[in-house]
């Protein structure tokens, strides 16, 4: 890969999830941040260093993601939603550029929709 990994922040309140998620995507060849498993966390990181790309779970520890997520899209951050609560089409309703994964999700899958993330990132 000659261009610049791209970073990927990862924000999951279920370790195990955030910890397999990091690992799918590392292992795809992206710098990954995270997990995080609180929405004040996963801010912090984001105010620290923008990513290119974010794989967000709607339900953190500490509340809903969408403040964030939303800030992350006006910045032009293809955010990926990773839910169990909502399906993919509730989430697309709401956020119609945004990509969102039902949990629990094959690998396969969610590097797919990192690299169509990339793809615009």
């Amino acid at each position: 890969m000659g261009q610049q990994q791209l970073r990927v922040l990862v924000a999951e309140d279920e370790m195990i999830v955030g910890y397999d998620l990091c690992d799918t995507v590392a292992e795809a060849g992206y710098f990954v941040e995270g997990p995080f498993d609180d929405l004040s966390s996963a801010m912090l990181a984001y105010q620290k260093a923008k990513p290119d790309i974010a794989i967000l779970d709607i339900q953190l520890g500490d509340g809903i993601v969408y403040p964030l997520a939303e800030q992350m899209m006006a910045e032009d951050v293809p955010v990926i939603f990773h839910s169990g609560a909502l399906t993919p089409d509730e989430v697309v309703e709401r956020f119609p550029k945004a990509q969102a994964l039902a949990k629990p999700c094959p690998p396969a899958a969610v590097i797919e929709s990192v690299q169509r993330a990339a793809a615009t990132a």
